[in-house]
């Protein structure tokens, strides 16, 4: 194991969330691919992101600044108290302490400053547990109902097979 690797190994290593930079979104993109249960964007598309949804998204560093977690999001524009979260992922690493919660909190509350948020949305495909249980955990955490229903159902995706996605609609958030 290099020193980087023990370094982004280091369970206690001092984490820092802020805002993404257009700098950051390759490593989002990377980020992403390594998830392997996220639907891959074109790198572009991160960095897009990075440039015009920096304020509706946030990036976990670590010691080094290096991005190890992300959760990127937008007001919808026709609800403008809603924040609907497009994806969250965490470093290998970094799994499993909870982060993506800390990532979902940190940016909800700096989005309600801003936007008066009262309600979160997210798409999850069947079988994806660990962001039920992200978002299932979130509204318990604010006080909040969770809505589902189907979305987008299998076969509205014009490329190929794809499960459905399921919106997930929390609130009222209790902030």
């Amino acid at each position: 194991m290099t020193a980087a690797q023990a370094d982004r190994a280091e369970p206690r290593a001092e984490l820092k969330i802020d805002r993404p930079t257009v700098a950051d979104g390759a490593a989002l993109w990377r980020i992403a691919r390594d998830s392997k249960t996220l639907d891959l964007n074109s790198s572009y598309s991160y960095l897009l992101w990075c440039r015009d949804f920096a304020a509706t998204s946030a990036v976990a560093r670590d010691g080094r600044g290096e991005p190890v977690g992300f959760v990127t999001g937008y007001v919808r524009p026709d609800r403008p108290r809603t924040l609907l979260v497009w994806q969250v992922a965490v470093d290998g690493p970094y799994r499993g302490r909870g982060l993506a919660a800390q990532l979902l909190d940190g940016l909800v509350a700096r989005s309600s400053a801003t936007h008066r948020i009262t309600a979160v949305e997210t798409t999850i495909t069947p079988g994806n547990t660990a962001s039920e249980r992200l978002f299932t955990s979130f509204a318990e955490r604010h006080g909040a109902g969770v809505e589902r229903e189907v979305l987008f159902a299998s076969e509205a995706f014009p490329d190929g097979p794809h499960d459905p996605e399921v919106l997930y609609r929390i609130g009222p958030l209790s902030l």
